[in-house]
């Protein structure tokens, strides 16, 4: 494969090839890459920021993440934040700083995920900047987005007995960074070729996890507006625990109702590891966990893609999970360092 040296293009040359076929999509966006800053009109609507920074070695691996898959997941964990606030992402800025092990080709190769995330879930790249690394890649996104006037959601609106809900299944992707992982150790050692077993389900969601764009959609065409919502990046039970604190609540939550993959089950028995220590202390679904009121269980009953998992209590109550066999234990929370590498 040929290699492009960035030294080649310059900082401004490098920006403008990255850019050259980006795409315009939104009316809100009045003016996007090439001046010193862009340009949002969202017509009387209320805006919502959120900004993650992805650190090579901290938050990614790329010995088994190829950098198209990273491009569009450091896109979409930042679009999930927006959802998880009820509100619709409608522009992103990309900044990112490399060391010289990356050519141009490897850039256009992040840039590929990055267009493929601003085209699925329709937003538009309208800024960003780059910069040298003296090791490794650095990724920094800020996403933007658009939602009706006092209609966000936030973390601290939970009352006292509303449902606990979640969407989709949880703990998959700590499953398919523990397979990884261990693939990664045994090449190390041994240079076998990796087996990932057939796990493709796993290791996807680690690595093209997907936003949940058509649940907000959902809550918003049944007219449910939850009282508190957050995504589920550090693990069930710390993000629970983050909507409990803002909300100054406590909170049930019943093992038998907790969601995980069939397949992924499986995996994890295979591996001797408990699936409810995987989704209570797993990370990195990018799922919606929300509460509602419980007049609005009626209307949510019925989608298989959410589950009721628990209920909100008064905060003297404290934090709680019943476990299969009826027991009480304290929820604790010790959810992962976003695929923290050893």
């Amino acid at each position: 494969m040929a290699r492009t040296e960035i030294s080649t293009l310059g900082e401004f040359g490098l920006i403008d090839h990255l850019t050259k076929n980006n795409e315009i999509r939104n009316s809100s966006t009045i003016l996007t890459v090439g001046d010193d800053g862009a340009v949002i009109d969202h017509f009387g609507r209320q805006t919502v920021v959120s900004t993650d920074l992805l650190i090579e070695g901290i938050h990614f691996d790329l010995s088994y993440t190829p950098l198209k898959h990273l491009g569009y997941k450091s896109v979409v964990v930042n679009l999930s934040d927006i959802y998880a606030m009820n509100a619709t992402p409608t522009q992103i800025t990309v900044s990112i700083a490399f060391s010289n092990r990356f050519s141009l080709e490897a850039l256009e190769e992040f840039y590929d995920g990055v267009y493929a995330a601003c085209n699925l879930y329709n937003v538009d790249l309208v800024g960003g900047d780059t910069s040298s690394s003296n090791k490794g890649l650095i990724i920094s996104v800020t996403a933007i987005g658009e939602v009706a006037p006092d209609k966000f959601v936030s973390r601290k609106g939970a009352n006292n007995m509303d449902l606990i809900c979640v969407s989709g299944d949880l703990g998959a992707a700590f499953l398919g960074l523990t397979l990884l992982e261990r693939e990664k150790k045994i090449f190390a050692e041994t240079g076998s070729q990796p087996d990932l077993e057939n796990q493709a389900y796993i290791v996807g969601r680690l690595l093209k996890p997907e936003a949940r764009k058509d649940v907000v959609a959902w809550l918003n065409e049944n007219e449910i507006i939850p009282s508190a919502m957050i995504d589920v990046s550090d693990g069930l039970s710390s993000d629970l625990l983050h909507i409990c604190k803002q909300s100054d609540k406590g909170c049930v939550l019943y093992e038998d109702k907790l969601p995980i993959n069939d397949e992924a089950k499986e995996f994890a028995y295979k591996l001797q590891l408990d699936p409810t220590a995987c989704i209570l202390s797993g990370g990195e679904d990018y799922e919606l966990l929300f509460t509602i009121p419980q007049t609005d269980f009626e209307k949510i009953k019925n989608n298989p893609d959410i589950s009721v998992i628990g209920y909100i209590t008064e905060k003297e109550e404290g934090s709680n999970i019943i476990t299969r066999a009826g027991n009480k234990h304290k929820l604790v929370a010790q959810g992962w360092n976003h695929a923290k590498q050893n």
